[in-house]
């Protein structure tokens, strides 16, 4: 299985419980795991990393980061349009395309090998959102794609540190 990470994972876990500078391991391990192929990060969630102005956006431009962790392949314009028609809605205005920002994009990269793919991101489903207010989680799954959170990513592919006393 490769996940696939929306940028919103490393953004939380970087602000929130894994910081750079509390928890290196973390992220010495999600470079090992995109190394052997268990995890990338698409160009369009990459460059949302490295716009801002902190430790995390640093981190996002590193050599190592980018060529361990950079999914590399370009995404699929007909894929694109296909969740953007299918999971969102067909008529979208531009603000809403505006408002959806990059997550199509994410999930096209799984829907074009949704049988090998998992979504990973910190949203949560809310079913009864429409149109550009839907969640990644809702949008995978009313197009059958593999989407999981931070924490049973972390389980699935056995993040641990070994910190001793």
């Amino acid at each position: 299985m490769l996940y696939l990470l929306d940028s919103n994972v490393l953004i939380d876990a970087n602000r929130d419980y894994y910081s750079m500078e509390r928890v290196p391991e973390f992220w010495e391990w999600l470079i090992d795991m995109g190394t052997r192929g268990f995890v990338k990060i698409p160009i369009e969630m990459l460059e949302e990393l490295q716009e801002g102005r902190d430790t995390l956006a640093d981190w996002a431009k590193d050599s190592e980061v980018i060529s361990s962790l950079l999914l590399n392949e370009d995404a699929d314009v007909y894929f694109v349009s296909q969740v953007t028609d299918d999971g969102y809605a067909n008529d979208l205005t531009d603000d809403e395309i505006e408002k959806i920002g990059r997550d199509p994009f994410l999930i096209s990269y799984a829907l074009s090998n949704n049988n090998d793919r998992c979504i990973v991101t910190t949203e949560t489903s809310k079913p009864k959102r429409q149109r550009a207010n839907r969640h990644i989680p809702d949008v995978c799954n009313s197009l059958n794609i593999k989407c999981c959170g931070t924490f049973e990513f972390l389980r699935l592919l056995n993040f641990r540190t070994n910190w001793k006393s």
